[in-house]
Parts: C-alpha cells; structure tokens; sequence
C-alpha cells in the first residue's frame, strides 16, 4: 500500500510529464499493433479471397494483373479474348463453372462489369454463401439492366428503381458519358468480397455499349473458372502457359497472390522497423521524463528514506512508475490502434471492397503491451539505480 502510494504521488506531482509520456505510448503502441494487424490480416485475407473461383483465364501477360483485374476490380484489363474461348473452356470436362466478364466502363469511378446471370445464382463466394440481394432482384440479362454491390450502392447513393448513365473508360471523366439509360434492379447484401464495389450489368450491355469498338462486341475481358479438381488447374496450366502462347491461365489464385504479398515485403518490414523505433524512443522518453525529475525528488526520497525506507523500496518504486506509465499508455494505444486501423480499413474498403475485422484476435494484441510496458519498466532502471544511491545526510540538510 505505501509502494502504490508513493508511485501515485509521484505521478500526479508530475503530471504533465506523465500525460505527454503516456500518450507517445499510446501512439507507439497502437502504430505498433495496427501495422502488425494490418500486415497479417491483408496477407490472409488478399490470399484466401477469390470470390469462389480457382482460376482465371485472359489474354497472354502477367498472372498477377489478370487476377488483380478479373477477381480484385483493380488493374486494367490486360487485353481480350474472344468469346469463342469462353465457350472452349466452359465446355471442357475439367472445368465444373466458367464465368465470362467485360470491364471498360465505369459510374463516377465505380468499375462496371459485365457478366452473365450465373455469377449469382450458382456462384458460392464463400463456402456455403452465395450472393443474396439486400434489395431488389436479378438484372434480365436482355435488358439495360444493372445490380449495385453494397458499398458501390452507399457510395453513390443509387436504390433500387433509380437510374444512371455509365461513363467510358476505367477513369471517371465526366465528358465520357454513354447514351444509355441503365435501371438498377437490386442491390446485394454485404459479402466483404470485391463484388461489394462493383456495379453489375449484363454482358452483352457491356459489350455493344455505345463508343466502344464494334469489332470487339463479343470478345471477353476474363473468363472466372471453378476446376473439378486441383490436378486439372495444372493440366490446363500446362496446356495454356506452357504449350500454348496466346492466353495466359492464372492458376491457382492464393498463391499468384501470396507472391505479390512476398515482392513488398520489405515494405512491411520498414514499417515493423519504424514501429519498434517509435516504441524505443518512447521508451527513452520515459527515462528522460523521470531521470529529469530525479533532482526534484531527491529531498523527498532523503525524507523516506530517513522514515525508513529501504533502498530497495525506492529502487523498485522507480521501477514500478515507469512500468504504470506504460501501462496507462498501453490502455489508450487500443483507442489509437482502433483510430488508425478504422481509417486504414476503410481505404483498403474503398479500393478493393475486402473488409478488415479491427477487433480480431491478433497475438500482437497481448505481446505488444507487455512487451512496451516491460520496455517502459526498462527505461526506470537508471533513474531508480540514482535514487538508490541517494545520499540521506546530504539531501536532509537545510538549504540555505
């Protein structure tokens, strides 16, 4: 009880010193915890999340940019294929389900693309989860018809029953407005799947849109394949990638993913660096803030010494400050850790319609605390090592 007085006399005499100690830890501490999650759960989430399909097959070039294009709506297309490909590959035996879609065109910056009906009637984004409509009902693949995702559809603040004109090109420009007049028909339900950004129309609508080259009115920009097992992935791989030379087959999805997570790399580990570097200097700031106040206090250590106290009382009391202003920064870095991984979600939302769970069990969550507090504890060892050797006859004598 004397030990938990002295340690909070201590602090509020020393007050200001405290709150401003105390909330660099917070920072660290939730900067820390933040990018780690962030890393992890990205890792995790960008290489699991393939909205249901295995693979992807489009025109010859980079695996990673046709997956990042057909699956994750980020990218250009990296060319077409002809709708006689499609047909090819819906039709071969390995093959359970496949997919065509366009893209070209997009609403005030929300991607357009064009698809056929079974995209959400026989689809599973998830095991057991297929798309279902918070609102509204299935476009009619005939019709200048269109079905929002759920977060296109709160962006742009279109119902169902309203209308729009979409705009050519990936890049919203107000100049490109197309002629024609779409309804929207439905809106889906959160699915925290790339689906969520994307506005839905027919394929052919996408295809025979005004301004768009009449040549091309039916190829493809992708084709989403379901396999009827992993060993056919590599046989069409085979077939495509390496025998043939005029489409490329993105096989298997996760792990075209997990090597773009493995080239920036380094970029995590420089934010896992300057992480631990913040959390060091606020450390350090907890030393400079008590060894500055070590002459200040040296009369009252002389005081409970002189009642008492034993060297190893105010040596451990030190010890325990340093380590309590961790602590009480630790408890406000989880209201920073939510600010910063709140913001950093909601743009990882806004680009790729992936949705990260800030309050998801991470380890860092228990490590990080008792690791900056057992940092801080660190930090009061030499200005406790000075009040140890405090000397009582000379800090008791009168000052003149």
């Amino acid at each position: 009880m004397t030990l938990a007085l002295i340690i909070l006399r201590s602090l509020r005499q020393h007050l200001l010193s405290t709150v401003i100690t105390a909330l660099s830890i917070a920072l660290a501490g939730g900067l820390l915890m933040s990018v780690w999650v962030v890393k992890v759960q990205s890792q995790t989430t960008f290489t699991q999340v393939n909205t249901g399909f295995d693979a992807v097959l489009g025109a010859r070039g980079s695996k990673l940019q046709l997956v990042l294009n057909a699956i994750f709506h980020l990218e250009a297309s990296p060319g077409n294929l002809p709708f006689s490909d499609y047909e090819f590959i819906k039709r071969h035996p390995a093959v359970k389900l496949a997919i065509p879609i366009a893209v070209g065109d997009n609403l005030r910056g929300y991607r357009i693309v064009g698809t056929i009906p079974e995209l959400f009637s026989e689809v599973e984004y998830a095991p057991g989860r297929k798309f279902a409509f918070s609102s509204g009902q299935l476009f009619n693949p005939a019709a200048k018809e269109a079905v929002l995702g759920s977060f296109a559809a709160q962006k742009l603040g279109l119902h169902t029953g309203d209308t729009f004109h979409p705009f050519h090109g990936l890049i919203y420009d107000e100049k490109n407005q197309h002629a024609e007049t779409y309804l929207v028909t439905g809106v889906l339900a959160p699915s925290n799947t790339p689906a969520d950004k994307v506005v839905w129309i027919p394929l052919h609508g996408l295809q025979t849109m005004s301004g768009h080259d009449p040549r091309a009115a039916t190829d493809v920009s992708a084709v989403l394949i379901q396999l009827r097992s992993p060993t056919a992935g590599f046989m069409l791989d085979m077939m495509y990638n390496k025998q043939g030379n005029r489409l490329t087959f993105a096989y298997p999805i996760g792990a075209i993913m997990a090597e773009l997570f493995n080239k920036i790399g380094w970029f995590d580990q420089v934010l896992t660096l300057i992480s631990y570097l913040v959390a060091l200097v606020s450390a350090g700031g907890v030393l400079v803030a008590i060894y500055n106040s070590m002459a200040a206090r040296r009369r009252d250590i002389a005081i409970l010494r002189a009642l008492g106290a034993r060297r190893r009382m105010i040596f451990g009391a030190i010890v325990l400050e340093a380590a309590t202003i961790g602590l009480l920064g630790m408890i406000v870095a989880f209201l920073a850790y939510a600010v910063i991984l709140s913001g950093v979600a909601a743009i990882i939302r806004a680009q790729t319609g992936v949705l990260l769970n800030a309050w998801a069990y991470n380890p860092v969550m228990l490590w990080a605390p008792v690791g900056m507090i057992a940092l801080c504890a660190l930090g009061g060892l030499l200005p406790a090592w000075k009040a140890y050797r405090t000397d009582v006859a000379q800090n008791l004598a009168p000052v003149s």
